[in-house]
């Protein structure tokens, strides 16, 4: 708590008429603004502007020792009651910033004379102030099994104040974890908050929603005092909020505060920290499945979870991507709706109770097809729809007319009717690209009533798309549920596009940039970047209805899930946006940014837009790539417009154009190299510029990226070098920032605010300065993999120098797992040995059990809120799970446009929970590094170290020595 003091320079509102009583409510809250800025007060009254922030309430600030003190005062009638909330405004009240968390409530009760002074002491509520009321740990981790009475009810004043020279204090904790049979008490330096001494201080009362109040008389001189809040348990143990001392000081110099409100924020205790594991839906491998992971699996996954001490279960994303009907839509981030869920992961034999016996027989006779040691995309969808569409047309009737049909329709129809739509044009036609329509390809609501119509010779065929979703929707809610009775976190993935031939950029084009397309930043995964191929997003047009899309997308989520990823989330502060014509991602600029006018470039010395702009292409380029051949190259594919310099000709001046023309000459065998080959050597030469100028504003102009290797740039004059070399840093590194950071403050709120899930953002790759600031303020947890650290400088991240708000991981599914990687690179893993593990000894080429429980041992003992692993690094503890090659239990290969996303399992999760070894070696991991386990899976024997097997180990394996600079045991509530 901030050490109160004097209030100077404050405002007072206009006075009320003389014959309305009323009293004084003074603001007073620590924080530090940068210059220019300053603080406010807005609420639900209009003293307060009504919630119109550019008529709320300016306070004004005031230095105490090392704290910048905001205040003010307005004058409110007797019994006053609003709620409030804090917001960051410049100088013109433009709003910059605001608390996160509920928002505040004041209610002043009529037993607070005329003239009275109340003084409310606030602190700023940040994002991570606000988790522990996210579904996540609401609903799920702190869910509790008992009741709690409220004992008091806001305004009521317990105590009367009798002494002139006396305050009324009303301190109040917010304490979202507690235990059955808890007493609060906050005990102090005074008397009255018991000298320090737990079993004579001030029991506090619950007032609901997490919070505990009391209201003490302090006499005038007992202040300043310090104090503390402690919780007593059932069995007496006190435990003391950590952290320094918190203090109150009152000025009495003028017009004293008769009555003090604290908000002292959250109970300061061990951080809460907790682990889980991901793996993707696909991937798990049951006994009762179709070839692939299924909703119902997850039940069995939360119980191997559970016993294996695990609060979390991470999945990929399980939209719908039938946009191909090929195994290309195996790729689980290019959505053909971001609200359908992928048929892939029914389970058809739940789909009725009395299933006909010869569709018994032909499930029976699937599961053995299709047991393969890898999914087989195409045909386990096709089987699953054939087999849906039996039991359908026996079962549609009877299914269709039911209340809970009823009900799932009548609250999904906005998007399951132009789902359904979309997928019989797509079969129809036989294309997803809607261009090829004809005239369906513009969709419209009258369009769509004809098509769904029950007058329709194909309404069956729409209503089978309903009746998939139903039961789809029917499996997986039932999974959630069970993993929220299980205290088990499902966390699900927010894909940041869409594909562009998909229901959304049919139904809602104006909200896409149909000419453009999303991209990786270079650097991101490779040198030249990646195409995802997504439309880019037009944020101008979706902020006009306050993103509904986005905020329906997450409520959508938020049915099935209490935490969700935010894949990439660098795209809400800017995208790599990149022509449509792009097939790598070098060629982009980002989206939102502040191009390089012509008028800045000229002034600098540069004028040679044409050069700058255009391929530079010059003989001994073209004799140094394709060496003898050229001149076949430079005949069909370039034009010499000066001696010695060429161009691309019309029908071959994109990298798509390219691609293209390099096919028909491949299957004409007309190239002399391979085509992947020459197509690079191509490319290579199509991006041999230095500006990109902007499609839209010819005199607008963007650095292309990483400009100084191209040879374009190399044969530059020094001082255009010395002035493009600048301007590149600049917009790159600076330029932007503020841009990107307002871009971020208008569009993850509208996210966040949607739904009460917990959110992670996948912040991996060239991160700009002003995201980690905005995630932290937004509470917005981020993502730390070992092997590739943010911090300048080193090779390997350390995670016992983790910040608080993040997840850690050893791997992810965008990479090798650990054993892949560990025996991939042998001069990496000797450099890993000797760093990280501090072993100048000659590391195994095989990734052993050992080394995995030492990394995963560094990951458990970080401080990072979440630890989460790729099931594939925990079956790696045990050497019977290793006998796969490592290779093959790789999720992604990122520089593989067309990857087939296909890896499965090669062990049951009947099997995994049959495993007690391998349960008890990761719960014995995650208890002994001190994180939550969830209540459960007692069976798997103890839930701490037997000492004299550890030491023994110790002596034998020089990895399995403490780690060092990491909190040991800590546990009980989110601060």
């Amino acid at each position: 708590m901030a050490n109160m003091g004097l209030f100077s320079g404050t405002k007072s509102s206009k006075p009320l008429t003389m014959s309305v009583k009323s009293l004084t409510v003074k603001f007073r809250i620590p924080y530090y603004t940068h210059w220019g800025q300053s603080l406010l007060v807005c609420g639900s009254e209009p003293v307060l502007g009504s919630w119109d922030v550019k008529k709320g309430f300016l306070l004004s600030p005031v230095h105490q020792d090392d704290e910048l003190i905001w205040s003010g005062s307005i004058a409110v009638p007797i019994g006053f009651s609003c709620e409030y909330s804090y917001y960051v405004v410049d100088d013109r009240k433009n709003l910059l910033r605001w608390e996160m968390g509920k928002k505040r409530k004041l209610l002043l009760h009529e037993t607070i004379k005329d003239g009275e002074v109340v003084e409310l002491h606030d602190l700023w509520q940040t994002g991570g102030d606000a988790l522990p009321f996210r579904s996540a740990f609401k609903n799920v981790i702190f869910r509790r099994s008992f009741s709690l009475d409220i004992e008091r009810s806001d305004g009521l004043i317990q105590n009367k104040l009798e002494q002139e020279d006396s305050v009324l204090v009303r301190f109040k904790i917010c304490i979202p974890n507690i235990e059955e049979d808890t007493s609060v008490y906050v005990i102090g330096s005074t008397s009255m908050l018991g000298q320090w001494k737990p079993q004579n201080g001030l029991k506090l009362s619950y007032a609901g929603e997490s919070v505990w109040e009391a209201d003490c008389v302090i006499q005038r001189g007992d202040f300043p005092i310090k104090y503390k809040y402690c919780k007593s348990g059932k069995t007496g143990n006190i435990s003391l909020e950590t952290g320094a001392n918190r203090n109150l000081n009152v000025d009495f110099s003028n017009n004293q505060p008769r009555y003090i409100f604290l908000s002292d924020g959250m109970m300061r205790e061990m951080p809460w920290r907790g682990a889980g594991v991901a793996v993707p839906m696909f991937s798990v491998r049951s006994e009762a499945d179709l070839g692939v992971g299924e909703f119902l699996d997850l039940k069995l996954l939360v119980d191997w979870a559970v016993e294996s001490g695990f609060h979390l279960v991470q999945l990929l994303p399980i939209n719908d991507t039938s946009v191909n009907r090929m195994w290309w839509d195996s790729y689980p981030y290019s959505s053909l709706s971001v609200f359908a869920l992928h048929p892939l992961y029914l389970r058809v034999q739940a789909l009725s109770e009395k299933m006909p016996e010869d569709i018994k027989k032909e499930i029976e006779k699937a599961k053995v097809q299709l047991d393969k040691k890898d999914v087989d995309y195409e045909a386990t969808l096709a089987t699953k729809l054939a087999i849906a569409r039996k039991v359908f047309n026996q079962e549609k009737d009877l299914i269709l007319n039911s209340s809970a049909f009823q009900n799932f329709f009548s609250e999904n129809e906005d998007w399951l009717k132009p789902y359904a739509a979309f997928c019989f044009l797509r079969d129809f036609f036989d294309t997803s690209d809607h261009s090829q329509w004809g005239r369906f390809s513009h969709y419209s609501k009258d369009k769509l009533a004809k098509l769904i119509s029950e007058d329709s010779l194909h309404y069956d065929i729409i209503r089978f798309h309903y009746y998939v979703q139903f039961h789809l929707h029917i499996q997986l809610s039932e999974a959630a549920e069970y993993a929220r009775k299980k205290g088990v976190v499902l966390k699900g993935d927010l894909p940041i596009g869409v594909d562009r031939n998909s229901v959304d950029t049919w139904v809602y084009p104006n909200l896409f940039r149909m000419n453009t397309s999303t991209g990786a930043p270079p650097d991101y995964f490779d040198k030249n970047g990646q195409n995802w191929g997504f439309p880019t997003y037009n944020w101008e047009e979706m902020s006009k209805d306050n993103y509904a899309w986005w905020r329906a997308r997450l409520t959508q989520m938020s049915k099935y899930f209490t935490a969700y990823r935010i894949d990439h989330i660098l795209g809400f502060f800017r995208i790599w946006e990149l022509p449509e014509h792009a097939m790598t991602g070098l060629i982009g600029k980002f989206r939102p940014s502040i191009p390089l006018s012509q008028e800045e470039l000229e002034r600098e010395g540069i004028w040679d837009f044409d050069r700058l702009t255009r391929p530079y292409i010059r003989l001994e380029h073209l004799q140094e790539k394709f060496g003898s051949s050229w001149t076949y190259i430079a005949a069909n594919f370039l034009s010499e417009f000066q001696k010695g310099r060429y161009e691309f000709t019309e029908d071959c001046n994109t990298e798509k154009k390219i691609a293209a023309k390099l096919k028909t000459c491949a299957e004409k065998s007309m190239l002399l190299d391979s085509e992947d080959k020459t197509r690079r050597d191509l490319f290579d030469l199509i991006q041999n510029i230095v500006l990109i100028r902007d499609p839209e504003d010819s005199k607008k102009f963007y650095p292309r990226f990483n400009l100084e290797d191209t040879s374009s740039f190399m044969d530059l004059d020094d001082h255009s070098k010395n002035v493009l070399k600048r301007l590149y840093y600049d917009y790159y590194f600076h330029r932007q920032e503020n841009l990107w950071r307002e871009n971020a403050l208008k569009t993850l709120p509208a996210l966040l605010n949607s739904s009460d899930m917990m959110a992670c953002g996948e912040d991996l790759g060239l991160i700009p300065s002003c995201v980690h600031p905005v995630m932290e303020e937004l509470g917005l947890i981020g993502l730390r993999i070992q092997r590739m650290p943010s911090e300048p400088g080193l090779e390997f991240g350390i995670p016992s120098q983790y910040n608080y708000m993040t997840v850690c991981a050893p791997s992810c599914h965008d990479c090798s797992t650990l054993r892949a990687w560990w025996e991939e690179d042998e001069e990496r893993r000797r450099r890993f040995f000797k760093n990280v593990v501090g072993s100048d000894a000659l590391p195994p080429s095989q990734c052993l059990p050992d080394i995995i429980h030492f990394i995963l041992r560094q990951h458990v003992e970080s401080p990072s809120m979440w630890a989460i692993f790729p099931l594939q690094d925990l079956l790696a503890l045990k050497e019977d799970y290793t006998t796969r090659p490592a290779t093959e239990e790789t999720i992604n290969d990122p520089t593989n446009p067309r990857h087939y996303w296909r890896y499965r399992v090669h062990v049951t999760l009947e099997s995994l929970r049959k495993d007690k070894e391998l349960k008890t070696t990761v719960k014995d991991l995650v208890c002994a590094s001190g994180r939550s386990c969830p209540p459960g899976g007692q069976e798997v024997a103890s839930n701490t170290w037997d000492k004299q097997q550890v030491a023994s180990s110790r002596e034998k394996n020089p990895i399995s020595k403490p780690l060092s600079g990491v909190p040991q045991k800590g546990t009980v509530a989110v601060v």
